[in-house]
């Protein structure tokens, strides 16, 4: 098989007609075309932990595929899709509708309802054509699965009896399909209610919808691991507004800040991104209370370290529990030895998470993978981050000693070589070539288009590491070690010398993306350096020019930042890290140019990100293409995009908190406060702000007095009205 995790080939299709639907809750997600069928071939299912356990579900209406006429999604987990029977030679209507409600959640349940609009009773022969192949997600990512998905034994067996989610008077019939592999045992038991005739592959049911009448049935489908049988959250017969999936949504629906102004665009997006991180959540069944955050759909429906902290780092706008959860997961499986073959060393957060052949339900169970060079510094800058905000201080408190072996990651194993910055250099020829944010395999290169060559000390790694050194640093003041504090601040002033000094190609006028194995720079412009902005290394002095380069023709495309300049050699505008558009991206890199002062230069890149979540239904997909807005009207989309992406989510709420220049610092009792809105928007008002331990509302515009307020905060928190200075530590 081969290596999920160093990957670079395309993505199989999803399958042909009119586009693909995509529901997902927690690690369970659907992908089906627009009429609901899941037809064999394409990147299509029912995925159940990393594994597709249905990989055929259409039904025929005498025989026949029913013509799609709409797909509604209400909810990220459930969609109804309305269809028509094909209308008899001849006429131009039918009078049958059909319409399939699906809710996914731990498998899936899908109630079919035939409407008969006409005068007459309809004889149908409706059959549903079930398959199950148990192929691994990356087999069916990457289409090969016709090599390596029945590697193990499928069988079927049908059995009929009242069970749910029948009744004695119409018992359900059950259809089992059972994988092995080894010792990999994997299943799955689809239930349905009066059906006529079941086999192997195929549901019969032969049926009369009355005249002005209908006729419905339910099919139910859950997971077996190892011979245990996982019930659906949604069960045939229940009320679904009971099931878990939405009452948790419904409860984070209630909780998130809401934002009122008379920008239509920018409370159409932040919603967008409030509704889409709270379906890409994930509750582990060993810790409920510890809710995460999935990297994206449909591919990445697990943990990913950096992907998460900067998503919990962005959604603190609307929810520190993100943070708290994805604090507490990536510390459970903090690194504890040497094991090249995962790239784990001790006291590193992990890159990635699978499931595969895990025997149970539990984050535990599946296998994890390491290799990334910046999601330990970003570990503790979440943690300084939560801080900061005043809220989960006992949590802080506790993973304060995880903080210190990421530290000790850092100084050990990420500076192998002692120079002080930290590099990444693979284990073993399986693991990611790059392993900065962009990790494709030529996602780094020089100015004349040459792939770089680890070991690679990458510009916004340094950043990172700044920051966590800054934000030990206020952990030991606060703790008064004296000593530790100046420890920890010499360090940063050091690295952020070093920085300015190794980095800065003066006759260019901007940072070098990293230095390659010979600590030479790597002189190509892109949007790293932006990150180098938001957490403050970069000298004042040098500002100026990395704003101009920035946001200059060859970067900004109109729509948003470009990973690479279109002067650069390498550059491809629908590449997936050499000149394309990332939402998280810019949103970070206009949060940098902001705090440095350079506001109508972060707002030119917030309206533009904007305007292309506009263009595009009001949600920011992973990425999309760096093409220039003046050669088209709408952004480009990149074929294989993750919609929603957890990072692409929340980059509205970290532009939100840009535009409104919050930084708050309650521990030393100050909040910074100095919004800057642009012509654009007139009035703003977010309310809700979890702050302090309190829920904090800030409301801006002419009508408000002295131009803003902020209510809500502890009497003992002073609010600065002015932006804070950019040697303020993040």
């Amino acid at each position: 098989m081969a290596d999920p995790w160093n990957y670079a080939g395309p993505v199989t299709h999803l399958g042909s007609g009119t586009g693909s639907v995509t529901l997902v809750d927690e690690s369970t997600f659907a992908i089906s075309g627009s009429a609901g069928d899941i037809v064999p071939g394409a990147a299509q299912g029912l995925f159940v932990r990393d594994t597709r356990i249905l990989s055929r579900f259409e039904v025929l209406l005498n025989g026949v595929a029913a013509e799609p006429l709409t797909a509604v999604t209400t909810d990220p987990f459930s969609a109804t899709f309305v269809s028509r029977n094909v209308p008899a030679p001849g006429r131009a209507d039918s009078t049958l509708l059909v319409f399939r409600h699906r809710h996914v959640g731990q498998g899936m349940r899908e109630e079919l309802v035939l409407r008969n609009f006409g005068d007459e009773a309809t004889a149908c022969t409706v059959d549903v054509l079930i398959d199950a192949d148990f192929a691994d997600l990356f087999a069916v990512k990457e289409g090969r699965v016709v090599h390596d998905a029945h590697h193990g034994n499928v069988s079927t067996q049908v059995a009929d009896g009242p069970t749910a989610p029948g009744t004695d008077d119409d018992p359900a019939s059950t259809l089992t399909y059972t994988y092995r592999r080894g010792p990999v045992a994997r299943g799955v038991e689809i239930q349905a209610v009066g059906a006529e005739r079941l086999a192997p592959g195929l549901l019969t049911f032969e049926i009369v919808v009355p005249a002005r009448g209908e006729w419905s049935t339910c099919v139910e489908v859950a997971p077996v691991i190892d011979g245990k049988v996982f019930a659906p959250k949604y069960r045939c017969g229940e009320p679904v507004e009971r099931a878990t999936p939405t009452e948790r949504l419904a409860e984070w629906r209630r909780q998130v800040p809401q934002v009122q102004t008379d920008h239509p665009a920018l409370k159409q997006v932040v919603a967008r991104s409030a509704e889409d991180l709270g379906a890409l959540r994930i509750f582990d069944p060993d810790h409920p209370e510890r809710v995460v955050v999935a990297a994206g759909a449909p591919w990445f429906m697990t943990v990913f370290g950096r992907d998460s902290l900067l998503t919990a780092w962005m959604a603190l706008l609307v929810d520190p529990d993100l943070a708290r959860g994805v604090l507490q997961t990536l510390a459970r499986f903090q690194g504890q030895e040497v094991d090249p073959r995962h790239e784990e060393e001790p006291g590193r957060i992990l890159h990635e998470m699978r499931f595969g052949d895990a025997a149970s339900l539990s984050l535990g169970g599946g296998s994890i993978y390491y290799g990334t060079a910046d999601a330990t510094p970003l570990f503790v800058m979440l943690l300084g981050e939560m801080r900061r905000w005043g809220v989960a201080r006992e949590l802080v408190d506790e993973l304060l000693p995880n903080a210190a072996r990421a530290i000790e990651w850092i100084e050990h194993f990420g500076d192998a070589d002692g120079d002080g910055y930290v590099e990444y250099h693979r284990a073993t020829d399986r693991g990611l070539a790059n392993q900065g944010w962009k990790d494709s395999w030529d996602g780094i290169r020089y100015g004349d288009g040459r792939v770089a060559e680890a070991p690679i000390a990458l510009a916004e790694v340094q950043a990172y590491t700044y920051g966590a050194y800054l934000a030990s640093a206020h952990f030991a003041f606060e703790a008064g070690d004296t000593a530790t504090y100046d420890r920890f601040r010499s360090k940063a002033a050091h690295l952020k010398a070093n920085f300015n000094r190794d980095f800065w190609l003066e006759e260019k006028g901007w940072f070098a993306v990293g230095l390659d194995a010979d600590k030479k720079p790597i002189d190509s412009l892109t949007s790293n350096i932006g990150h180098c902005l938001w957490t403050g290394i970069v000298d004042e002095d040098k500002a100026l020019q990395v704003a101009q380069a920035l946001v200059g023709p060859s970067m900004f495309s109109g729509w948003g930042l470009r990973t690479l300049s279109s002067d650069n050699g390498g550059y491809n505008p629908i590449s997936y890290h050499c000149g394309s558009v990332w939402p998280h991206d810019t949103a970070i890199v206009a949060a940098g140019l902001a705090r440095y002062g350079f506001d109508g230069a972060a707002q030119q890149l917030i309206f533009g990100l904007l305007d292309a979540a506009s263009a595009q239904g009001g949600r920011l997909p992973e990425l999309f293409s760096g093409l220039d807005r003046g050669e088209l009207t709408v952004p480009v989309g990149y074929p294989t995009s993750c919609s929603p992406q957890a990072w692409a989510s929340a980059s509205p709420l970290l532009c939100l908190r840009t535009l409104l220049r919050l930084d708050p610092w309650i521990p030393y009792g100050k909040t910074w406060l100095s919004p800057n809105l642009p012509e654009g928007i007139g009035y703003l008002k977010v309310e809700g702000i979890p702050l302090a331990g309190s829920r904090v509302t800030i409301e801006v515009g002419d009508e408000v007095p002295g131009g803003v307020s902020i209510s809500g905060l502890p009497p003992d928190i002073e609010v600065i009205r002015e932006p804070r200075h950019p040697s303020t530590a993040v």
